[in-house]
């Protein structure tokens, strides 16, 4: 029973190893992913790009809401934004009949250094690239 249980306790120890190493690693790139979002409200401040107002869609794409936040939106299909103070925003929302009247809130995510990484469509794109697509394209964004 004592070698189960070593067992049992050794095999514990790696799997709490493995996700406290691999938080740190998301923890790392949150940082780096944030650093590259607030370089990019600063340039677009320099450039004179003004924020404007978010939209939200509903997770089906069959309705678009309106929001209190304002910021750029890094994709031509209106999915992922910068926020005007650095924010990171997946604009997906659950459909609401009060969402239509009210609006949708928008909680800000986790930035990653891809956009897209692990959400299983197979369109990732680097962080960096869209917010310079962004910076070049201008006022004529989408």
């Amino acid at each position: 029973m004592d070698e189960r249980t070593a067992w049992h306790e050794q095999r514990r120890q790696a799997i709490a190893g493995h996700a406290a190493a691999q938080a740190a690693s998301r923890e790392a790139e949150a940082r780096q992913a944030a650093e590259l979002l607030t370089g990019f409200v600063r340039r677009a401040a320099e450039r004179g790009l003004p924020p404007h107002p978010l939209t939200a869609r509903s997770f089906d794409g069959r309705a678009t809401y309106r929001t209190k936040a304002k910021g750029w939106f890094l994709k031509s299909n209106r999915s992922v934004a910068v926020g005007e103070h650095g924010e990171y925003y997946v604009l997906t929302v659950p459909a609401s009949l009060r969402a239509r009247f009210t609006g949708a809130e928008l909680s800000p995510s986790i930035p990653r250094l891809i956009v897209g990484a692990g959400g299983g469509d197979g369109e990732t794109v680097p962080l960096a690239q869209l917010l310079d697509q962004r910076l070049d394209a201008g006022v004529s964004w989408p």
